[in-house]
């Protein structure tokens, strides 16, 4: 089991992933891991998504983890169904007590510093900053980060390929979480692929 960190610098784009097609998980994985982008992140909003972690599993060379996990329960079932990683919208101390039992590798939502300073009471340092352009975009993050120095993170919402980079150049910055790399619908693995690419260049 590698540590947040790791998969956070596997690539500098994480795609933020919503299966509504089971058929449709093998092909996007395989798509986006041939483009460079290797730690994906599957959100339980369907009902197909923890299967679609289960089937993405077998795509060699992905690092397959659930994002918006909420409460211990839906922990427990995506820890099942083989996620490699957690993301979380935001940080309770019951779900974090949780995933640190587990020794899952956990990606908590902050967005104030009262969230990141309750991260780091339970012995974390690594965050997603969420939801990133709501919550004040790249200056309110510099802000948020200067007094803690120790802190990594992870932007997630509102995330495009325009303005990626200029979150990426700020040195707290090991990655961002972005949907524009795992359009919804049919995947076009072709189409997919190039976009990995471009976002893997980042």
């Amino acid at each position: 089991m590698s540590d947040i960190e790791t998969i956070m610098r596997t690539a500098p784009v994480v795609p933020v992933i919503v299966v509504e097609d089971l058929d449709h998980a093998v092909p996007l994985a395989e798509a986006l891991v041939a483009g460079g982008l290797r730690a994906l992140e599957v959100t339980l909003r369907t009902p197909v998504a923890l299967d679609a972690i289960r089937a993405m599993k077998q795509v060699p060379g992905a690092i397959v983890g659930a994002g918006t996990v909420t409460n211990q329960e839906e922990l427990e079932d995506a820890i099942d169904a083989g996620s490699e990683f957690i993301v979380s919208p935001g940080l309770t101390d019951t779900l974090a007590r949780a995933a640190i039992r587990h020794e899952i590798p956990f990606l908590p939502g902050t967005a104030t510093a009262g969230d990141i300073m309750r991260g780091l009471d339970l012995g974390l340092t690594h965050f997603k900053f969420f939801p990133a352009m709501a919550a004040g975009g790249l200056p309110a993050l510099k802000a948020l980060a200067a007094p803690f120095g120790q802190c990594k993170f992870c932007p997630t919402g509102g995330i495009s390929l325009q303005n990626a980079a200029e979150w990426l150049a700020f040195d707290p910055v090991l990655c961002v979480g972005g949907s524009w790399v795992a359009p919804k619908g049919t995947p076009d693995q072709a189409k997919i692929e190039a976009i990995a690419k471009e976002a893997a260049a980042l």
